[in-house]
């Protein structure tokens, strides 16, 4: 038994070193494409004038902390889930409240609406992703409507419908990811390769898109193959969690926010990071992070309250927005580009443009 011992031993240190020399071949690899900075690229680049964005609206109606929030695709209603347990579906325009929801939890910590619109997703310490259809009657009881697709073995931190209805994908505290057919809640693909709690996801933005991104508390992004349940890519430079990851607009990179303070965008192509976005004087978290329609503006939500906007090209701050009087928890812009949502710690939700 002990020389067995002893052999197993001898393996996994023979291992580990071999993965530690092939990790260090990797990253010179690496090193090799990484001839010019994204910003010296951009030196030519026109630099961004001076915009004014504002609050537009307030949404009001959450009881406690806005954890979550997602657009619909008619650039007009709002899925937001709280602490208080609720979900909630706004008309933007009007603030008027369409439906709520009370969840048999607290803690709300994801929510997603279909793409078309005609049902929301949600979950978070029930370790379930639940899915109610939404009709025009505002007196039904959706709650009777209600359907279990997800079932994780810790809270659920992110859902996301792929291209319809049909699929749904989600993140948990488990480490896993998850790909679930709504109609069944069968399991259709699972995706192990974080070493700690998954806390966000983003599907590639084509239609044919079969990757989606996803970080978590081991400071790791990863590319995942949806088909395959395959991790195509792996990036691990950030410091901290990863709290938010979201596609640049044409599929080809993606940014991340971090515990650390910053924010970072990896090329997929390149298979590096490419630039990072922080000041010394940004010393809280980012909670969350999304582009710009053309791609040119990243903006942040940041853990002391406020919104930074950063020229993606150049790599420098443009504005910074003040509002919220609580840490902002999400933050998503419209399908049309022309506004973004925020949800706060401060109970509310607002609309900027």
């Amino acid at each position: 038994m002990a020389t067995q011992e002893v052999q197993l031993n001898e393996t996994l240190t023979h291992l580990k070193t071999e993965s530690e020399t092939l990790k260090t071949k990797l990253e010179e690899e690496r090193a090799k494409l990484h001839d010019v900075e994204l910003h010296q690229v951009a030196e030519k680049v026109e630099g961004l004038g001076q915009f004014v964005m504002k609050t537009r609206r307030t949404l009001k109606g959450h009881g406690n902390k806005v954890l979550c929030m997602d657009w619909c695709k008619d650039k007009r209603r709002i899925v937001s889930s709280s602490q208080d347990g609720k979900v909630i579906v706004w008309d933007a325009f009007t603030t008027n409240k369409e439906h709520a929801v009370t969840m048999p939890c607290t803690w709300v910590m994801a929510c997603a609406y279909a793409p078309s619109g005609c049902a929301v997703a949600c979950g978070g310490l029930d370790n379930k992703c639940s899915v109610y259809p939404l009709s025009l009657d505002k007196n039904e009881n959706l709650a009777a409507k209600k359907k279990s697709v997800a079932m994780h073995t810790n809270y659920l931190s992110a859902c996301s419908f792929t291209n319809s209805d049909m699929q749904i994908l989600t993140s948990s505290g488990d480490g896993t990811c998850a790909l679930w057919d709504v109609e069944s809640g069968q399991l259709l693909q699972s995706f192990h390769g974080h070493a700690a709690d998954v806390l966000c996801l983003d599907l590639a933005p084509s239609e044919t898109g079969n990757t989606f991104v996803s970080g978590g508390c081991d400071k790791k992004a990863n590319v995942w193959d949806m088909r395959s349940g395959q991790c195509i890519q792996s990036f691990e430079t950030h410091e901290s969690d990863i709290n938010s990851v979201r596609y640049y607009p044409s599929g080809d990179a993606f940014a991340s926010g971090s515990d650390d303070a910053t924010c970072r965008l990896y090329d997929l192509r390149a298979d590096r990071e490419v630039a990072i976005y922080s000041k010394e004087s940004i010393i809280f978290g980012v909670s969350s992070v999304d582009f710009s329609l053309s791609g040119r503006l990243l903006f942040g939500g940041y853990n002391d309250y406020t919104i930074n906007v950063w020229d993606v090209l150049k790599g420098t701050r443009v504005s910074i927005l003040f509002g919220h009087e609580n840490r902002v928890s999400t933050l998503r812009v419209s399908p049309d580009g022309t506004a973004f949502s925020t949800g706060s710690w401060d109970h509310t939700l607002r609309i900027w443009a």
